[in-house]
C-alpha cells in the first residue's frame, strides 16, 4: 500500500514539473527574447552615441573654426546649444536603456534559478524509479498470488484430511460399538 502512495506521489509530482514547466517556460522565453532585444538595443544606441558624439564634436570643432571666421557667433552657439540639448537626452535615454537592462538581468537571473530549482525533479530520473517501483510491485504480487493458491491448496487438502479423520473416527466408533454388541452377545450366551 505504501508503494501505491510513493507511486501515486511520484506520478503527481511529474505532472506538477511537466504544469509548471509549460506554465512558466514561455514566460522565460520572453524575457530572455527581451534582453536579447535590449542588449542589441543597448548595443545599437551605444553606436548611435559613440556616432553622434563623434559629429558633435565634428560640429563642435567646426563652429569654433566658424565662430572665428564669423561675425555671426550667436547662431553658431545657438547651434552648439542644441547639439549639446541633444547629446544629453540621448544619454539619459541610454542611461534609462542601461537601468532598464540591469532589472532584466536581474529577473532573468531569478528565472534561472527558479529554473535550475525546477530541474532538480529531473523527470526522467523519475520515471525510471517509478519503473523500477511498479515492477517491484508486480514481481511481489505476483508472489503474493502463488502464496494464496498454495495456502488455498493447502487448506483443501488440510479440509479432505480432517473429513477423513472424521471418517476413521467414525468407522473406529461403530467397530467398537459392534465388538460390545458382540460382547454382550456372548456375555448373555454364555449366561
Amino acid at each position: 500500500m505504501n508503494d501505491t502512495l510513493t507511486l501515486n506521489k511520484l506520478e503527481k509530482l511529474i505532472e506538477m514539473e511537466t504544469q509548471i514547466r509549460a506554465e512558466y517556460q514561455p514566460q522565460l522565453e520572453e524575457k530572455e527574447a527581451a534582453i536579447s532585444q535590449l542588449t542589441s538595443d543597448k548595443t545599437a544606441l551605444e553606436g548611435k552615441v559613440a556616432e553622434l558624439e563623434k559629429i558633435i564634436a565634428t560640429q563642435l570643432a567646426t563652429i569654433t573654426e566658424l565662430s572665428s571666421k564669423s561675425k555671426d557667433t550667436q547662431s553658431l552657439e545657438q547651434r552648439n546649444r542644441e547639439l549639446h540639448n541633444r547629446s544629453e537626452n540621448m544619454r539619459e535615454e541610454v542611461a534609462s536603456v542601461k537601468s532598464r537592462i540591469k532589472a532584466l538581468q536581474k529577473d532573468l537571473v531569478s528565472e534561472r534559478a527558479e529554473l535550475a530549482e525546477l530541474k532538480k525533479y529531473d523527470p526522467p530520473r523519475l520515471r525510471k524509479n517509478l519503473d523500477a517501483s511498479k515492477k517491484k510491485l508486480a514481481d511481489k504480487t505476483k508472489a503474493a498470488d502463488k502464496l494464496q493458491k498454495s495456502l488455498n491448496q493447502v487448506r483443501s487438502e488440510n479440509t479432505e484430511l480432517e473429513q477423513k479423520v472424521k471418517d476413521l473416527e467414525a468407522q473406529l466408533e461403530a467397530i467398537n460399538a459392534n465388538k460390545e454388541s458382540q460382547a454382550e452377545e456372548g456375555q448373555q450366551a454364555a449366561a
